[in-house]
């Protein structure tokens, strides 16, 4: 049966290790947390040059896992060996290759941590592996979190870090980064660089430190095209303009079109309760009643037009029919057709 990453990385720091590890799925944050864990702490540091093993999915077989994962240590309790990049493993998938890690599975070298890294992907459920991987091992399915939950993940995030940040500025920074985890770590990880004592992370500090403008980001750009702000919406625009890389375009039609999916999805379900409304179009409560305003200034057919401006405007980023467009004038372009 899968296992949280929170509960295994709790295990992890009292001490208690397993013998066999598989961490798959798309959000490769919880991967990383639990593998980098076990690299950095399993093993004192002078028993790392002999008993220590990192190897990369694509160099490697599953015959050359086993074979490393069956040595005894030197000199030491135990040995760890580490796939990273597992979903590269040259014969991972193919049943003779599966049935020699099965039987491993069964009867694993107590004295190895094998851990394997297998990122963005999933195995297939339905195989023999992967069941015999949910029955014997710790084995975590890394899923990419829901937008709803992403506040609720940041606040806990920094909690853990010893700091604290109200739900509001969570929402700001998850809707100014988006729901990359790894991304959204490494920010907080600049930010609290900062404060050596307990603090209470505003917004006026992840503007300083993070350089995401309390005013003129893409949280305030779908803020102001919800409540058909022209001059706000264009003031944003450009100072998005005046700052290009801080500000790349694909990103931030991704953030247009998933604010107006979530808009269709209001319009759909106008009949659910406002706790059920939120769930379904996965937008935090405290923010529902700017969507709803939103889907109050588009009707139903106006955002199903704003969709394909977006698609196209997304494709025009990429290359295709750009007819020279620079990116300044493919979001200038979008933003007027979306609000008239």
């Amino acid at each position: 049966m899968a296992t949280k990453a929170e509960d295994v990385l709790k295990d992890l720091k009292s001490g208690k290790y397993a013998p066999i590890y598989f961490l798959q799925g798309e959000e490769s944050f919880f991967i990383d947390e639990i593998s980098d864990f076990i690299e950095n702490n399993a093993l004192q540091e002078h028993d790392k040059g002999f008993n220590q093993i990192i190897m990369y999915g694509k160099d490697v077989s599953i015959t050359d896992v086993l074979n490393n994962a069956r040595r005894f240590p030197m000199m030491a309790d135990r040995q760890v060996v580490i796939v990273k990049e597992a979903q590269n493993i040259q014969n991972l998938g193919k049943e003779e290759h599966d049935l020699q890690l099965i039987n491993y599975i069964k009867n694993p070298l107590p004295s190895t941590i094998l851990v394997f890294a297998h990122k963005y992907k999933n195995l297939d459920g339905r195989k023999a592996l992967s069941k015999e991987l949910e029955k014997n091992v710790v084995f975590v399915k890394s899923e990419k979190i829901k937008d709803h939950l992403l506040a609720p993940w940041i606040e806990s995030y920094i909690a853990s870090k010893g700091h604290s940040i109200n739900n509001q500025t969570a929402v700001f920074l998850a809707e100014s980064i988006g729901n990359n985890l790894e991304v959204i770590a490494n920010e907080v990880g600049k930010l609290l660089l900062n404060f050596s004592e307990k603090t209470a992370i505003t917004k006026d500090h992840i503007q300083k430190y993070i350089g995401i403008n309390k005013e003129y980001n893409t949280f305030e750009l779908t803020k102001a095209i919800g409540a058909k702000d022209v001059v706000k919406a264009n003031k944003i625009i450009h100072y998005f303009s005046l700052n290009p890389k801080s500000h790349p375009l694909i990103p931030i039609i991704a953030l247009i079109y998933s604010f107006f999916s979530k808009i269709a999805i209001v319009h759909f379900n106008k009949q659910k309760g406002e706790s059920e409304l939120a769930r379904i179009a996965g937008i935090h409560p405290y923010f529902l009643k700017e969507y709803k305003f939103a889907a109050n200034n588009y009707r139903l057919g106006k955002v199903i037009d704003n969709i394909s401006y977006i698609k196209e405007a997304d494709l025009r980023s990429k290359g295709v029919d750009s007819n020279g467009v620079d990116d300044r004038e493919i979001l200038r372009e979008l933003v007027f057709k979306i609000m008239h």
